[in-house]
């Protein structure tokens, strides 16, 4: 093993938990976000041009732009990085939400929930506009007793905020097997795994009555994703229920809202943070109570 590291410092705001799960390298040693730099560390034996380019496609994919992503690459000593990454992850408050790691205690108010959550490898620490934004919507929209559908569920922090702050149940479905297990620990640590069940799979393996059964949908995805759950999204909208919309870029809402509203969906309310946008969608119904196919 090499006595020197590379340090790869890109200069966006990205979710670095979410940044590993989509490079999928066990190489990778350490990832962390500071100060609106995401760094990530391979050993120095371990890098090469083939590592640059996986880290360059999978930026474009995650910022889904034609810009280019600044991005340095620097050789550094060794040191302990999962001491360094341990300092750098600190509590995170985001209304009555209160997100830490287990190594962070945290002195909680009368009204605060607390999500323990230690990253790893499966993205999904709160940290990331597109996460945050869903967080804070959840507190106005959760009244109780609801069920709960989360789509691409990531760590399953939504699905765990959701039901601490009332929620009856959820289920969540994401296809990377790594956040799977990932998500699995989180829930059992928070001790929810009675009321929480994390599915390998797409929205598309989950039965049609399991999906149609939820009183609100969580889509923290991307445009393309979207796009293509669209037809299955629409499907669980039945009845009044709510989906939640995020992980869309302020130039890619207008294509999302027209896909959704071409399948009777109406974008109700948006939310808009870092350059990122929330969207509600509710299917419309007519004034005797029946759905409207517009």
């Amino acid at each position: 093993m090499s006595d020197h590291w590379v340090d790869i410092c890109i200069q966006e705001r990205l979710d670095a938990g979410e940044l590993l799960s989509r490079l999928d390298d066990a190489a990778v040693q350490g990832a962390w976000e500071d100060e609106g730099v995401v760094h990530l560390y391979w050993a120095e034996d371990q890098w090469n041009d083939e590592k640059l380019a996986s880290v360059q496609s999978v930026l474009a994919d995650l910022v889904q732009s034609s810009r280019a992503i600044p991005l340095s690459v620097q050789r550094v000593p060794s040191q302990d990085w999962n001491e360094a990454w341990t300092r750098s992850v600190k509590p995170l408050r985001i209304g009555r939400l209160v997100i830490r790691p287990s190594w962070e205690p945290v002195v909680l108010g009368p009204q605060d929930i607390e999500i323990v959550l230690d990253p790893k490898q499966a993205f999904g620490t709160g940290h990331h506009a597109t996460t945050r934004m869903l967080l804070e919507w959840l507190q106005t929209d959760i009244r109780g007793g609801e069920h709960i559908l989360d789509v691409g569920a990531g760590s399953a922090i939504l699905a765990m905020a959701a039901v601490k702050l009332g929620a009856a149940s959820a289920i969540g479905v994401e296809i990377d097997s790594v956040a799977v297990d990932c998500a699995k620990e989180y829930v059992e640590l928070n001790g929810l795994a009675d009321r929480i069940e994390v599915l390998c799979g797409t929205l598309a393996d989950l039965p049609q009555g399991r999906r149609t059964t939820a009183d609100l949908v969580l889509a923290n995805l991307d445009r393309q994703t979207v796009l293509n759950l669209a037809d299955d999204l629409a499907c669980s909208a039945l009845g009044g229920v709510s989906i939640l919309v995020s992980g869309i870029l302020v130039e890619q809402q207008t294509e999302i809202m027209d896909r959704l509203s071409s399948l009777g969906l109406a974008c109700l309310e948006r939310r808009e943070d870092e350059g990122w946008v929330a969207m509600k969608f509710l299917r419309p119904e007519s004034c005797d109570g029946e759905i409207s196919r517009c």
